[in-house]
């Protein structure tokens, strides 16, 4: 199969989360700059989730520069990836509306490990089909910044009852990590 309908409708759902999150915006009921004070906390959790959306858009492109063809395995492992990326608006609303408490920012960071995971199995899924010596294959090699960033949203989650702005800081620090696309993947493709 080729690679384009899968490429077309995970495009189509990122699109589509990041318009739901900024559709859970509200107006103020006033008209000062003051009235926007209390949407601060929703806000800042808007432009972590609206980074975190455009960091998998953007390497999911990247890697999937790197394939012609799919199959089955790779398209179920594909929509698991986007699964739990559809869960970041309502993990999101949560976060930014409780104001950065423990039980939401937890929450928060098992949806962005399950996203972690589930990009890790796609990546998995397409080096299985292409084979270790594939382009993808070649380009992830030990993958360290997908190692660390696992285990910070592990160390995240587990502080968050106690220590929740830590936690935030954590989430913030690993997309900001992943901020500039992965050049392993486009050292890989111009060699």
């Amino acid at each position: 199969m080729e690679k384009d309908r899968l490429e077309a409708f995970s495009d189509g759902v990122i699109a589509i989360l990041i318009t739901i999150l900024v559709l859970e915006f509200k107006a103020p009921h006033g008209d000062k700059w003051t009235d926007l004070l209390p949407m601060l906390p929703t806000f800042g959790a808007y432009v972590l989730s609206f980074l975190y959306l455009g960091i998998y858009w953007n390497n999911h492109h990247h890697m999937l520069q790197t394939i012609t063809k799919t199959n089955g395995s790779i398209l179920w492992a594909n929509l698991h990836f986007l699964f739990w990326l559809s869960l970041i608006p309502f993990a999101t609303g949560w976060m930014g509306e409780s104001y950065f408490t423990g039980t939401p920012i937890a929450f928060y960071g098992i949806i962005l490990f399950m996203a972690g995971n589930s990009y890790f199995i796609l990546q998995k899924a397409i080096i299985r089909f292409q084979g270790k010596d594939s382009i993808l294959g070649k380009a992830i090699g030990k993958d360290k910044k997908g190692k660390v960033s696992i285990v910070s949203y592990l160390l995240a989650i587990v502080i968050s009852f106690k220590l929740p702005s830590i936690s935030v800081v954590l989430y913030i620090a690993i997309a900001l990590l992943w901020l500039i696309p992965d050049k392993r993947i486009e050292r890989t493709l111009s060699s």
